[in-house]
């Protein structure tokens, strides 16, 4: 069973890293309302309505009932959460791959989050984009063709039909909206591994070390892949020091005795934030008050287990899914014991 770094550029010829790694537009959405709305206390309701009137609404998100499974006993307390990241700006540069989103953009970042029935815990599991996987109704594909296909819908029945497990949630977030998020904050301080120069920013450049990000310079450092010998492989390590850094500011207690800095985060990502018509805020609320005292720490990252990358009979580059690996996450997820999964797998 293989694990390797996710690269969305061919990468048929090289061989598979074996480094675990979460796609790291990590529960971007979530995260943030979970804090704001929790830390504030009394300051709930504005906070709700800031986000409930800034978010976009996911229509008709799921598949027909009669194509969806249904919980178990043991899993009928456990969350599950669909989480899609995109960029609105792929549209107008013609990248490869692109799959429209009901809020426009492609689908650049897909995981499946797992919040456990006795809430000891958050797991997060990052989908691979090519991996080749039965569309329902258009054969195999690339699961992101599933966005092609049948937008959201089809993406949530292609997970649901592979996992056998139901989607509670679907929240999709814009990396635009990262860069108002971080001038909210102050700006977010990073301990950048590798000095590089964005290719689409010629007059930034990122040295070596510790340095804070203004919203600009965010947005560059999280996309930036071609400066890289790794490509996409550095830009996952940058996304994820990247949104560390902002869970770690959101916690801070600087931010969290600063209700207008809350206030004021919330309304500036909200309007990147596209949720299933059930994800308003009291639902966020009512799930992060079934959480008390679970912290980043406590969030465990893993790729959906495959052999690494391959071709597909039209002559594609695709990463290939470890379908008996898959099958035990599937049964994990449906007895409620992904803890003991990923302690079994070493992930």
């Amino acid at each position: 069973m293989t694990y390797p770094h996710e690269s969305f550029e061919d990468t048929s010829n090289e061989t598979p890293k074996k480094k675990r790694t979460g796609r790291a537009i990590l529960l971007g959405a979530l995260a943030l309302v979970l804090v704001g709305l929790l830390a504030a206390g009394g300051y709930l309701f504005t906070l709700a309505r800031a986000f409930d009137d800034g978010t976009n609404k996911l229509a008709n998100a799921f598949p027909e009932e009669s194509l969806r499974p249904q919980k178990s006993g043991e899993a009928k307390g456990a969350v599950n959460i669909l989480l899609l990241g995109n960029d609105s700006r792929a549209k107008d540069q013609g990248e490869a791959n692109f799959a429209s989103l009901p809020n426009g953009g492609r689908s650049d970042t897909m995981m499946l989050v797992h919040i456990p029935s006795d809430r000891k815990g958050i797991y997060v599991t990052s989908i691979m984009r090519d991996t080749w996987l039965d569309i329902p109704g258009h054969g195999n594909a690339k699961i992101n063709a599933a966005f092609a296909y049948g937008g959201v819908p089809l993406a949530v029945q292609t997970l649901e039909g592979l996992l056998n497990t139901r989607i509670d949630h679907v929240a999709s977030i814009d990396f635009e909206g990262f860069k108002g998020l971080t001038d909210a904050l102050g700006g977010v301080e990073i301990n950048n591994p590798i000095a590089f120069s964005p290719t689409t920013a010629k007059k930034l450049h990122f040295p070596q070390g510790v340095q804070t990000l203004s919203g600009d310079e965010a947005l560059s450092f999280v996309r930036e892949r071609h400066a890289f010998r790794d490509g996409d492989y550095q830009r996952v390590r940058n996304q994820q020091l990247y949104i560390k850094a902002v869970l770690g500011k959101l916690t801070s207690k600087d931010t969290l005795t600063d209700p207008g800095k809350i206030l004021e985060s919330v309304e500036q990502i909200a309007p990147y934030i596209a949720v299933d018509e059930s994800l308003d805020a009291m639902k966020v609320a009512q799930i992060g008050a079934s959480m008390p005292g679970i912290g980043s720490g406590d969030m465990k990252f893993f790729t959906l287990p495959n052999k690494g990358t391959g071709r597909s009979a039209d002559g594609q580059s695709i990463v290939i899914p470890d379908m008996a690996v898959i099958d035990e996450f599937a049964k994990a997820l449906n007895k409620d014991n992904v803890a003991q999964f990923v302690e079994d797998n070493d992930l």
